[in-house]
């Protein structure tokens, strides 16, 4: 799989001082099951916005396919949802959407319901079956499960398992470790690319942040012991002044 190379990207939203984003640089495989994760606050949906071409920031973003942004903005009016669909993939077979939607437990006769008709959850999975439709796209999803009951997370999680190559941002953590391969977790120093999913992800920052509790108080110790040190050197030197001195 390309590449997507992120380099030296600075991003300030008007009227901020805060930057969102100053000097990031990262390479993801397109072919990953990549989860986004971070703080609140810390730009995931900013990054997303960023790759689709949304926003614009200083730097440069390489993407090797065409970003496809989810939940994708449909068009107004009674479409039917073939219609609606067609948006966000206009270049695809009606086949290649019935596909993708009977691996999402969706019967091929939704397309010709009206769009407005569906329920939240049903716009979710025609939404993502469009994204995975193309071949041409590198999805880039924004909390998918925000109307999805316990049986539609489970079955979306299994859904996009068997996919390849995706963006994901979800606060859902049993639904990112269902369903993603690699980690990229946004600090405040920067990122780190985990290879595995949420619970590897938080197994290795646990791992590092004890490294680094027991390095700084190695070095705390060091401190201690180099303060007493000096702090006897002292005395002795005022001992000898006072003997000589008699």
């Amino acid at each position: 799989m390309a590449l997507i190379q992120i380099t030296d990207v600075a991003f300030t939203y008007d009227g901020s001082y805060e930057p969102v984003f100053d000097g990031l640089t990262c390479r993801l495989d397109s072919g990953w099951r990549l989860g986004l994760i971070g703080r609140n606050g810390r730009g995931k949906t900013t990054l997303l916005k960023l790759l689709a071409g949304e926003l614009r920031p200083r730097g440069e973003i390489m993407m090797p396919l065409a970003p496809a942004l989810f939940p994708f903005a449909v068009p107004e009016g009674d479409f039917t949802t073939l219609e609606a669909l067609t948006a966000c993939a206009p270049a695809t077979p009606p086949w290649r959407l019935t596909l993708e939607m009977n691996r999402l437990d969706m019967p091929e006769e939704t397309l010709a319901r009206p769009y407005a008709t569906l329920s939240r959850g049903e716009q979710t999975k025609v939404q993502l079956a469009a994204l995975f439709a193309r071949e041409d796209a590198y999805p880039l999803i924004d909390e998918p499960t925000n109307h999805l009951d316990l049986e539609g997370r489970r079955r979306v999680g299994e859904y996009l398992r068997r996919q390849s190559g995706f963006l994901l941002v979800s606060h859902d953590r049993a639904f990112l470790n269902r369903c993603i391969d690699h980690t990229l977790s946004l600090n405040r120093s920067g990122v780190t690319v985990t290879r595995g999913n949420f619970d590897t992800w938080e197994r290795e920052w646990e791992r590092q942040n004890q490294s680094e509790q027991a390095l700084n108080d190695r070095l705390q110790k060091d401190v201690e012991r180099l303060t007493q040190s000096v702090r006897r050197q002292a005395a002795w030197s005022r001992k000898g002044k006072r003997g000589n001195s008699a």
